[in-house]
C-alpha cells in the first residue's frame, strides 16, 4: 500500500512539474506566473479541486509518442472565490508551449460541460502556442468543440477569459465568444495571423505587440475589456468583478454587506451641471457618487470613452451603469459607443443585473465615416439591446437628451420603469438654436429676432417639464437626492416580472 501512496506522490510531483524547472523559470524570466501560480492566485486558499491530471495525448506521429507529459499542457478543475464556486482552465506554457491538442481540448470540454450542468461561472487563463501541429486536424476538431460549449454557456453562466500569453489564430475565437477578456501589458496578445503572415501577405511591418497587444484591443479593437499590469494585477481584478455577478442565469447576483446610507444627499451634486450648457463635466463623479461607498468597476474603460459602462452597487446589490461622458465628443453616440453600451445592456439583461442609465446626450456623431461606417444599424444595437431587455431600468436624465438619442438611452417608451430627471435636463428634438433657425428660417437675416425667439424655444423646451406633463418624464428630482431616489426606485422594483413574446430568439442588427 505505502508504494502505491509513493507512487501516487511521485506522479503528481511530476505532473505539479509541468515542462521542468527549466522552463518555469524561463516562464518566470518573462515576468509571467506558471498555470498553477496563477490558479493559486486566482481562486481561496486551498480550494482548487483538480480533474485529470494525469491525462496525456494520443498522438504517435513525428515521435511524439516518446514525449507524453501528465496533463498535456492545461490545469483544470473547480475551486472558490469568496466562497463562491467557479470552474476554471489554465493553459500551461510550459509544456508543449501550451498548445492544444484533442486531449487538452476534451479536458477544457469536460469542465466547460459540468460548469454549464452546475450553473457556476467558467473562467479561462489562455497561454497557448495554439493548435498542437503535430496533431493536424484533431486539434482543429478540439478547438470547434470548446466553441460549441462558449455558445451553449452564453447566456447561461458568466465566462471570463484571461489573455496572459500568446492566444493566436483559431484560439482567439474561444475567448471573442465569451463575457469579458482581460489582457496583461507586454506579455500578452491576440491576433487571428501573426506579424511574418502579415508582412508575406500585405508587406506591413508590425509587431506582435502593434498587431495584437493589450493596448490595440484595449483601446482600437474592443476585443479585450480590460488590460492590467501583470499576472498578480489580472487576476485580483477577475476576482472583483466574479463578487459582481450572479453563479448563472437563474440565480441573482450576490447581495454584498455595505455601510453607505441609502439615503445619503450628495449636495455637491446640485452643482455638478455648469452653467454653460456646452461645458463639459465629468459622469463619472456621478457615478461614484451614487454608488456605495463610491466604488465603480469600470468595463471597457479605454475604448469609446464617450461613454461609460461598468458595475455599482445599490444597498450591497449589483447594478449595471451606462452612462454618456460629456468630457468626450460631448457625450455624443456614435459607433463604437452603441456598440459598447449595447453588449454591456445584453450582458445585464442575460444575467438579471438591473441597469441604470445615466443620460447627457447631444446626439449621434454627424460626419462621413459614421454614416459609411454604418452608424444607423449600430445606433440601433443599442436601441434594440434596451427596448428587449426586460430587468429593472432606472435612467436619470442629467442635462442633454435630444433626438434621437432620447429615445435609444433607455426611455420611458423602451420600457423604462422609473425615468427621472434633473431640473437642469433638456428634452428635445434639438438644441435651441438649431431648432429656432429651421422654424424660423425665414427671419435668419434678422439677428435680434431669432435670438429672442432662441430664448423663446430655450423657456419652452429647454427644461424637463414638457416631457414631465406628458408623463415621458416620472418625477423631476433633485440632484442632490438622486442616490435616494434611485435606491428606492431598484429597491420597488426587486419582484419586476416581465417576458418578451415567445420566439426562438430574436434578430438584433448585427
Amino acid at each position: 500500500m505505502k508504494d502505491i501512496l509513493a507512487e501516487l506522490e511521485e506522479r503528481r510531483e511530476n505532473a505539479r512539474l509541468g515542462g521542468g524547472q527549466k522552463r518555469i523559470d524561463a516562464q518566470h524570466a518573462r515576468g509571467k506566473l506558471t498555470a498553477r501560480e496563477r490558479i493559486e492566485l486566482l481562486l481561496d486558499e486551498g480550494s482548487f479541486e483538480e480533474f485529470d491530471m494525469f491525462i496525456s495525448h494520443r498522438c504517435t506521429d513525428f515521435g511524439m509518442e516518446n514525449n507524453k507529459p501528465a496533463g498535456d499542457g492545461v490545469i483544470t478543475g473547480w475551486g472558490t472565490i469568496n466562497g463562491r464556486q467557479v470552474y476554471v482552465f489554465s493553459q500551461d506554457f510550459t509544456v508543449l508551449g501550451g498548445s492544444v491538442s484533442a486531449t487538452h481540448a476534451q479536458k477544457i470540454c469536460k469542465i466547460q460541460d459540468m460548469a454549464i450542468q452546475n450553473g457556476a461561472p467558467i473562467i479561462g487563463l489562455n497561454d497557448s502556442g495554439g493548435a498542437r501541429i503535430q496533431e493536424g486536424v484533431d486539434a482543429l476538431a478540439g478547438y470547434a468543440e470548446i466553441f460549441q460549449r462558449n455558445i451553449m454557456a452564453s447566456g447561461v453562466i458568466p465566462q471570463i477569459s484571461v489573455i496572459m500569453g500568446p492566444c493566436a489564430g483559431g484560439a482567439v475565437y474561444s475567448p471573442a465568444m465569451t463575457d469579458f477578456i482581460f489582457m496583461v501589458k507586454d506579455t500578452s496578445y491576440m491576433f487571428v495571423t501573426g506579424p511574418d503572415v502579415v508582412k508575406t501577405v500585405t508587406n506591413e511591418q508590425v509587431t506582435a505587440e502593434e498587431l495584437g497587444g493589450a493596448s490595440t484591443h484595449t483601446k482600437k479593437s474592443s476585443v479585450a475589456d480590460g488590460a492590467f499590469e501583470n499576472d498578480v494585477e489580472a487576476l485580483a481584478e477577475v476576482r472583483r468583478l466574479v463578487d459582481f455577478l450572479p453563479l448563472n442565469n437563474r440565480e441573482k447576483p450576490p447581495v454584498r454587506p455595505f455601510f453607505d446610507d441609502p439615503a445619503r444627499i450628495e449636495d455637491s451634486l446640485d452643482t455638478l451641471i455648469p452653467e454653460n450648457a456646452n461645458t463639459p463635466y465629468d459622469m463619472k463623479e456621478l457615478i461614484t457618487k451614487v454608488a456605495d461607498e463610491g466604488d465603480f468597476y469600470e468595463i471597457q474603460e479605454d475604448f469609446a470613452k464617450n461613454i461609460l459602462t461598468g458595475f455599482v452597487r445599490l444597498e450591497g446589490q449589483t447594478v449595471g451603469v451606462v452612462a454618456n461622458q460629456p468630457m468626450v465628443l460631448a457625450g455624443c453616440l456614435d459607433i463604437d459607443s452603441s456598440r459598447k453600451a449595447a453588449r454591456f445592456v445584453r450582458f445585464c439583461d442575460a444575467f438579471e443585473i438591473p441597469i441604470l442609465t445615466f443620460v447627457d446626450v447631444p446626439g449621434f456623431l454627424p460626419g462621413t465615416s459614421q454614416e459609411y461606417g454604418g452608424v444607423i444599424k449600430h445606433g440601433a444595437k443599442l436601441l434594440f439591446a434596451y427596448g428587449e431587455a426586460t430587468v429593472p431600468k432606472v435612467t436619470v436624465i442629467t442635462r442633454k437628451a435630444y433626438g434621437g438619442a432620447y429615445d435609444v438611452m433607455a426611455s420611458k417608451h423602451l420600457r423604462g420603469d422609473f425615468n427621472y430627471a434633473w431640473p437642469t435636463a433638456e428634452i428635445a428634438v434639438m438644441g435651441a438654436k438649431g431648432a429656432t433657425e429651421i422654424i424660423h428660417r425665414a427671419d435668419l437675416s434678422d439677428a435680434e429676432k431669432i435670438a429672442a425667439k432662441t430664448a423663446e424655444y430655450e423657456d419652452r423646451f429647454a427644461n424637463p417639464f414638457v416631457a414631465a406633463e406628458r408623463g415621458f418624464i416620472d418625477e423631476v428630482i433633485q440632484p442632490r437626492s438622486t442616490r435616494r431616489r434611485v435606491a428606492r426606485a431598484f429597491a420597488s422594483l426587486r419582484n419586476k416580472k416581465l417576458q418578451n413574446p415567445w420566439k426562438k430568439h430574436d434578430n438584433i442588427p448585427l
